[in-house]
């Protein structure tokens, strides 16, 4: 299997340079070069255990030895806390699919063991190193620090938007002490954590001179990791129901989990809707019923892994929306650069695609559903997961089953629990330790330049 840019630069690249340099030099983001079908094996897989589930997804996109595949596969995730690494839990109308078993509380933790370990193994194999550079909105930072803190031949810096993440999300990263953590506090917001992550990456010269690499989800290997729990979470609730199609409910910011959906259905899963979750940081959910992505200022909300206006996955969305015109592409993300906004001109009213179908919960709905769940069920959704509730119980059908995923432990969120429930009843022991531990961070502004520096300051001595 080979890997094109979404601009259409480029030769094809081999999955092993697809996960060390993350962004195509085009500045466009991999995709295969085709997308397997894997309708015959459907029957086979449905009753595999989720590690072998993703032996055998891996397994199609790269050539790696089945047993080194394997090896990764159990390395990765032998410190997640659920013997089959999710979950799927009924509530109400809902099954919801757990994905926070994992030593952050945090479905990245799935993907992000996966690549930590990937990365390993491939540096191993060619005595090279790797300086990662990561933007977070909250949960991919910590998930990241944990998936290769004391690791060789890697270091990571993660910036985070400044009193822009909870307390708990803060304090996973900046506790990490390992001396091949660095943790930057921008003063800005998320946004521009991704602007000035994208523009040295784009920086052809500093990226190779300094080895940079991504572990944000414009890394091929986050979405390859992301597509195992969508079948397995379908072939699970289909064999508890006896229904034959599913729908997925989404929250979702930066577009890479959904987007690892969609490449599920597009493989042959029997998914009859994607159904896209936003906060009150709507562009997505306005994009797929106009057909127009415009750039709004970023909104304050109490699901922050979600405020973000500019999804730097949806790019991989819009090469196969565009028939695989990387022209076209690139065309539209040059428009966003200069105008913020591009249109694919779709007439107003009408659903921009016929599988994702999108809308948004604002605080108030995402307060009232963590709390009318836990009086109804008993169960505790964190404010994230709550928005693909609240969404995803707008499009419940009798004749199809409704997945939910779970994105974040609620202890993650201990404030917005308290606000929705009256009282603070969300706690992990994973959290509860963090208290008094010691943390380093360093305070920068929102500047490609301040961040550059500080890179440079810090890999003087590994150019």
């Amino acid at each position: 299997m080979k890997y094109i840019s979404t601009r259409g630069g480029g030769a094809p690249a081999t999955f092993d340079e697809v996960i060390l340099t993350g962004l195509a030099p085009d500045g466009g983001l991999f995709v295969p070069e085709s997308i397997p079908d894997v309708t015959g094996s459907l029957s086979l897989w449905r009753n595999l255990s989720y590690r072998d589930l993703a032996a055998q997804i891996f397994s199609v996109f790269t050539d790696l030895p089945r047993g080194d595949i394997e090896c990764i596969i159990s390395r990765s995730y032998a410190s997640f806390d659920e013997p089959d690494v999710v979950r799927v839990v009924k509530v109400g109308e809902l099954h919801v699919l757990e994905l926070f078993h994992g030593p952050t509380l945090s479905f990245k933790d799935i993907a992000l063991q996966f690549l930590g370990n990937m990365f390993e193994r491939l540096l191993a194999e060619s005595g090279s190193e790797l300086n990662i550079l990561a933007a977070t909105s909250g949960d991919t930072g910590s998930a990241a620090i944990h998936a290769v803190r004391g690791k060789a031949r890697q270091r990571i810096f993660v910036m985070h938007p400044k009193g822009r993440i909870s307390p708990s999300q803060e304090r996973q990263m900046t506790s990490v002490l390992d001396e091949n953590v660095y943790n930057l506090a921008v003063t800005g917001t998320f946004d521009d954590c991704q602007r000035i992550m994208k523009e040295l990456f784009n920086d052809l010269e500093f990226k190779r001179r300094y080895s940079l690499g991504a572990v944000n989800s414009v890394n091929w290997g986050r979405i390859l990791a992301q597509i195992v729990y969508y079948f397995y979470g379908a072939f699970r609730v289909m064999q508890a129901t006896g229904t034959e199609r599913v729908r997925f409910s989404v929250p979702t910011g930066n577009f890479g989990d959904i987007f690892a959906g969609y490449m599920a259905y597009r493989m042959g899963l029997p998914i009859d809707r994607l159904i896209l979750a936003t906060n009150e940081n709507d562009i997505l959910a306005r994009f797929f019923k106009s057909g127009v992505y415009s750039i709004g200022p970023v909104k304050e909300s109490v699901s922050p892994s979600m405020d973000i206006q500019v999804a730097s996955n949806f790019e991989r969305y819009l090469f196969y929306e565009a028939g695989g015109d990387g022209k076209m592409v690139s065309s539209l993300m040059k428009d966003l650069a200069k105008n913020g906004r591009f249109s694919m001109a779709t007439p107003p009213g009408e659903q921009h695609d016929r599988i994702i179908v999108a809308a948004s919960g604002n605080t108030g709905a995402t307060l009232k559903t963590i709390r009318e769940t836990y009086v109804r069920s008993g169960y505790l959704m964190d404010p994230h997961t709550a928005v693909g509730a609240y969404v995803g119980s707008n499009y419940l059908d009798r004749e199809l089953t409704m997945i939910a995923l779970a994105t974040a432990h609620p202890a993650k969120f201990s404030g917005t629990i308290a606000a929705a429930l009256g009282s603070s009843i969300a706690s992990h022991n994973t959290i509860d330790r963090l208290t008094g531990l010691p943390t380093r961070c360093r305070l920068l502004s929102a500047s490609v330049g301040e961040v550059r520096s500080f890179l440079e300051e810090a890999l003087g001595d590994s150019k």
